[in-house]
């Protein structure tokens, strides 16, 4: 059980506390597309975090049951993470932040791509997603 004590009621900050960080929220995106990361796979993302932030996120999300670990197929000194289903239904809010994104930032010509695929039906393309993530859980 999470020993993280909550600010408040509001489900606003209750949500915050597990994923709120731009770390946690990283992690996630990062889990989101490749569907499952390693420890150094997750050192390797263009962000640099930290090992002691990178091991502090990941418990902290695996006690909050957004991520599992699970044996690595190919080697015992390894694990692998996966989203939950807890996990991967933070999908539209990160399409969202997206979305958000793109109207006042420059992002990369890939994620132009994927959001306009996005806004074509942004239900259609969620729910194809979630599906496609969902069959990973083991």
């Amino acid at each position: 059980m999470p020993t993280s004590k909550k600010r408040s009621d509001c489900p606003i900050s209750c949500s915050l506390d597990i994923w709120g960080d731009k770390w946690s929220l990283l992690i996630i995106r990062d889990l989101m597309y490749a569907k499952e990361c390693t420890y150094g796979d997750f050192l390797k993302s263009e962000e640099k975090i930290a090992t002691n932030i990178l091991a502090s996120r990941l418990l902290m999300l695996e006690e909050n049951k957004l991520i599992s670990k699970l044996d690595h197929p190919e080697s015992k000194a390894k694990v692998l993470y996966k989203l939950t289903q807890k996990g991967i239904d933070l999908l539209p809010i990160l399409i969202e932040i997206n979305l958000w994104a793109e109207k006042y930032s420059d992002i990369p010509e890939d994620q132009k791509l994927m959001l306009k695929e996005v806004k074509k039906d942004k239900e259609a393309f969620i729910n194809k997603h979630i599906k496609e993530l969902s069959k990973e859980i083991p």
